[in-house]
């Protein structure tokens, strides 16, 4: 059944195209020129509604991914359960998805991967008779993979079926973020009441939540982040289904819960999110371990490390700072691995085996459920082990450790500990003073000892004169880890 959708004139909405970054402006003209429709589409159009400056420009159009290639040279397609464009500019990426709908024509059970099919009869060789060869031998053909597939859960896994702008408006996730901006006429499409919501503040699911969170259980995640980013609520049947299967976030991918987690986090109210993702319960499906740690006393109190780090965060992203991941992770569980740390230490462990043993039972707690990369795990390691390096006021050790790489993360860490313990800050101001009087200049790098070379430039060495390398059991510095991080 077709829903009459409501058109919302250029002189009832606020969206400007002065507003809109000048290469999505550019994409959505060519799609037009080029007889497709063309709208810009989902938080983009959210935002713009509510006087937000949008993270990105999404675009929506009917022609197809090969379409899309080429109408645009700059163009690359990725992904598998979702298959887009990517338009590249210098400064930007524009990311262009073909409409799309949950129905499918397709039969439910494809044909078996290497199933055997007969080719037509082929044409007549020149001597007037089919060739023999060709008539009778097998051609084994691997089967186009199926457009739509889901779990016996109905979770989706891949979804590419083209459909028609109110069919993807439809499958999308909730009501403020499937409205249409076109650029034919400025006009604002709503097909789901979404600019009615928006009015309201609420976060509503499209359709029957049990379904909609079991096709995608990332999207109870994603009704978290809007209501915290926006001051939205949740509206009541979304947020009861959101309570009752909170626990399917755990079979969705841990690489794709990485992305989510960052958006989580990282968006200036991290603090707030927090506080709701513990209160539905879902930040102790992601992280269980830390979770329970959370909920145990600290001095006759509640841990409250990962809330104040989150604070910390906010404020760095609000003032227009950059948080790297690593450095997110850091602050938010920093103190959990150095208890587990000081446990090995404490056991009579070498300092550096045994940090490197509770990051890798961090990331062991930590990867099944959220997927932090390997160089992330390194650098933790890394902010953690150079605290002590702080110490070292004295010669030229802090103008050393100063140039070293990584070293702004690492003071990062020293700034918030420090704040948030009390301790350790006469420590702090003694190297903002250093900081301040020591300014790095462009190009600089870490002071070293000098190179051994040859004698002169540009003369080979010689086979006596190469490195010898060092061996034993002595370390200056983290190994990497071990296979079990």
């Amino acid at each position: 059944m077709s829903n009459k959708p409501v058109i919302i004139p250029r002189t009832e909405h606020p969206i400007s195209r002065k507003w809109i970054s000048p290469n999505a402006v550019r994409v959505l003209y060519r799609l037009k020129e080029s007889g497709h429709l063309a709208y810009l589409v989902g938080g983009g159009v959210r935002d713009l509604l509510l006087g937000r400056e949008p993270k990105d420009f999404d675009i929506a159009t009917d022609a197809s991914p090969n379409e899309i290639k080429r109408i645009f040279r700059n163009c690359r397609l990725i992904g598998r359960r979702f298959r887009l464009a990517h338009i590249h500019f210098h400064d930007e990426i524009i990311e262009v998805a073909t409409f799309r709908s949950n129905i499918t024509d397709e039969p439910e059970a494809p044909a078996a991967a290497g199933a055997v099919v007969v080719p037509e009869p082929s044409a007549p060789a020149p001597g007037g008779e089919a060739s023999p060869l060709l008539a009778a031998t097998p051609v084994t053909s691997r089967p186009r993979p199926p457009r739509m597939l889901k779990t016996d859960d109905g979770m989706i896994l891949r979804d590419n079926v083209f459909g028609t702008p109110e069919q993807d408006a439809i499958r999308r996730d909730f009501t403020v973020n499937a409205l249409f901006y076109s650029i034919a006429d400025y006009t604002v499409i709503d097909y789901v009441n979404g600019m009615a919501d928006l009015r309201r503040g609420l976060i509503r699911i499209i359709g029957d939540p049990v379904v909609r969170f079991t096709e995608d259980p990332v999207r109870m995640v994603r009704a978290v982040r809007f209501a915290a980013l926006l001051g939205f609520e949740i509206e009541a049947r979304t947020y009861e289904a959101l309570l009752e299967h909170k626990d399917k976030i755990a079979l969705a991918s841990p690489a794709r819960m990485y992305e989510e987690v960052q958006k989580l986090f990282l968006l200036g109210e991290g603090e707030k999110t927090f506080q709701m993702m513990r209160h539905t319960g879902m930040f102790g499906v992601l992280f269980p371990h830390i979770n329970a740690w959370i909920d145990t006393e600290a001095d006759g109190f509640p841990q409250t490390w990962v809330g104040k780090a989150l604070e910390w965060v906010d404020v760095c992203v609000q003032t227009g700072r950059k948080v790297e991941p690593h450095i997110l992770f850091s602050l938010m569980f920093g103190k959990y691995i150095e208890e587990k740390w000081k446990r090995s230490r404490d056991t009579g462990m070498v300092p550096l085996d045994a940090l490197e043993k509770a990051v890798a039972e961090f990331l062991g707690e930590v990867v099944p459920r959220v997927q932090i990369p390997r160089k992330a795990a390194l650098a933790i390691r890394d902010i953690l082990w150079n605290q002590g390096r702080f110490e070292k006021t004295q010669g030229k050790a802090p103008l050393y450790f100063l140039r070293r790489p990584g070293f702004a993360d690492t003071f990062e860490y020293l700034r918030f500990t420090s704040e948030f313990t009390g301790e350790r800050l006469e420590l702090r101001a003694w190297w903002k003073d250093f900081i301040r009087s020591h300014p790095l200049v462009p190009g600089e790098a870490a002071p070293s000892a000098p190179a051994k070379g040859p004698a002169r430039p540009g003369q080979p060495r010689r086979p006596d004169e190469r490195k010898r390398r060092r061996r034993g059991p002595r370390r200056r510095g983290p190994k990497p880890l071990g296979p079990q991080a």
